[in-house]
């Protein structure tokens, strides 16, 4: 057979001695369906590999209207959170045979408005977006035009759209409660974008702690405006500088944590003795830094795998839109960030 040739699904046909449909039906991952033999499935996958199969997508799109392929929109994709959620959507991919392109906002809302358009000429099957949070004319704009779409971590509750969010409110509502029940009065907030839903439902959960508590909002203690640990690092630079200074900080993001803990350390303060600490979002790291930080987990892996099955079924749906929001539980995990205070007990 002529190394140049490219190989086909007759020639695995002939060489295994079944039909070109079968052959078809296993590459396709439809074996199963069609209830073919689990020999027939080793000895058709064995000699494609052997061959040096390749399938020709661009012909197969021409057929199907697909591509494929699903475009990725994250807005930091330095940020183990979003890497997570990235890497467990294009695991998923991959098991069906499809492709991820995967665009960084920078937290831009002119670059997110641009790779949607780039993506859209791509004409990936459908798109994944975690939205910067300020503006969402353009997701309407891809809403209209029929192609299925998924937002996740951050949503808009003007836009009717299927989306996966952890339940910022919950989380953030149990990690400043917890810091009451620590017997601490003075909480500050390292807060994220201003505007996306992720921040207002997060500082929402912190103010109705505060209500339950019946202790005053010190407005003065909410600060930042990135979810960026150079956020982090200015903003506890301005806490610290208090008199008094906060005896708690909740953190709104892992980076912003990590910011916190690097202008705590320069201020020759350590966590929990002179300061507590508690972060929205666990990491790896979370447990063995030099003192095991408090953190508001969330169901990273889940988001990206859920998000991915509800593209799908959009996708199979011929991109008939849904309002479907799932909202994932969060858990607060305790560690040793956290220093109870010499109070009378509440």
């Amino acid at each position: 057979m002529s190394e140049n040739r490219q190989i086909t699904l007759d020639d695995i046909a002939n060489q295994v001695g079944v039909s070109r449909t079968t052959v078809s039906r296993v590459l396709s991952g439809q074996a199963k369906q069609y209830r073919i033999s689990n020999q027939t499935m080793e000895n058709v996958s064995q000699t494609a590999m052997e061959l040096g199969y390749m399938p020709d997508q661009l012909a197969r799109g021409l057929r199907t209207k697909r591509t494929n392929t699903i475009g990725l929109i994250i807005p930091d994709i330095s940020n183990p959170f979003f890497s997570t959620i990235a890497r467990n959507i294009e695991i998923q991919a991959r098991k069906i045979g499809s492709s991820i392109i995967l665009s960084d906002s920078q937290e831009d809302t002119q670059l997110e408005i641009e790779s949607t358009r780039l993506l859209r000429s791509r004409k990936v099957d459908g798109l994944i977006i975690c939205p910067v949070g300020e503006e969402f004319q353009h997701l309407l704009s891809i809403q209209s035009s029929g192609l299925p779409l998924v937002i996740i971590d951050r949503y808009f509750p003007e836009l009717e759209c299927a989306y996966v969010v952890s339940d910022n409110y919950q989380g953030a509502l149990e990690a400043v409660t917890y810091f009451f029940k620590m017997n601490h009065r003075s909480v500050a907030f390292l807060q994220g974008r201003v505007k996306t839903s992720v921040n207002s439902d997060r500082i929402k959960g912190y103010r109705d702690a505060h209500k339950q508590y019946e202790v005053p909002v010190d407005e003065s203690l909410i600060v930042g405006d990135s979810f960026g640990k150079r956020n982090g690092y200015i903003g506890t630079k301005i806490l610290l500088g208090k008199t008094p200074r906060p005896t708690a900080i909740f953190a709104a993001s892992n980076l912003i944590s990590l910011g916190a803990m690097t202008a705590i350390q320069e201020e020759g303060l350590k966590i929990p003795d002179d300061i507590s600490i508690i972060s929205f979002d666990e990491q790896p790291y979370s447990e063995y830094l030099a003192t095991p930080m408090t953190t508001v987990a969330q169901q990273t892996s889940e988001t990206g795998e859920i998000a991915f099955k509800l593209l799908q079924s959009l996708i199979q749906h011929e991109g008939k839109q849904t309002t479907d929001g799932i909202v994932l539980p969060t858990e607060l995990v305790y560690r040793k960030s956290v220093k109870k205070l010499n109070r009378e007990t509440i």
